[in-house]
């Protein structure tokens, strides 16, 4: 069920907890990753979407099968990245026996690679997909300490 808290006379974004219990870590922390940026992505497609089909004046079944089909894939897609993402950043929290900001870089940098290898084989693609991954994360966990 999810839960949001907002505490009163704050600037931060209220937090939405999903809770899923599989019974180990690694994978309520993966299920909740790709449950949460899953449904970023959904939200993100059917409001272009609906953009789309108010610039267009019309709405057919065509296009909301369209919309529904576009859904799902990004939803699956974004939500698989950040599955794998999280279960690395968490894998490498407890190889490494700390947490840091160096875990956000090394599981960017993995999920980068990852994700690459799966759809190229252009070595040089999947390096500067790594060195991406690997920023972004990093940039994120320092945004997080500012907050």
């Amino acid at each position: 069920m999810p839960m949001t808290g907002l505490s009163s006379g704050s600037l931060s974004s209220p937090k939405v907890d999903v809770v899923i219990d599989t019974g180990h870590p690694f994978l309520n922390l993966t299920v909740d990753g790709f449950l949460k940026i899953g449904s970023i992505a959904v939200s993100k497609v059917a409001v272009e979407e609906t953009y789309n089909c108010l610039t267009k004046g019309s709405v057919s079944e065509r296009n909301f099968e369209h919309a529904l089909k576009r859904m799902c894939k990004e939803g699956v897609y974004w939500g698989s990245v950040a599955g794998v993402y999280v279960g690395m950043e968490y894998g490498m929290e407890r190889i490494r026996g700390t947490r840091d900001w160096k875990n956000a870089m090394l599981g960017g940098a993995l999920t980068g690679a990852l994700v690459s290898a799966a759809s190229s084989s252009n070595r040089d693609k999947i390096v500067t997909d790594a060195i991406t991954g690997g920023a972004i994360a990093t940039a994120a966990e320092f945004l997080n300490y500012l907050t």
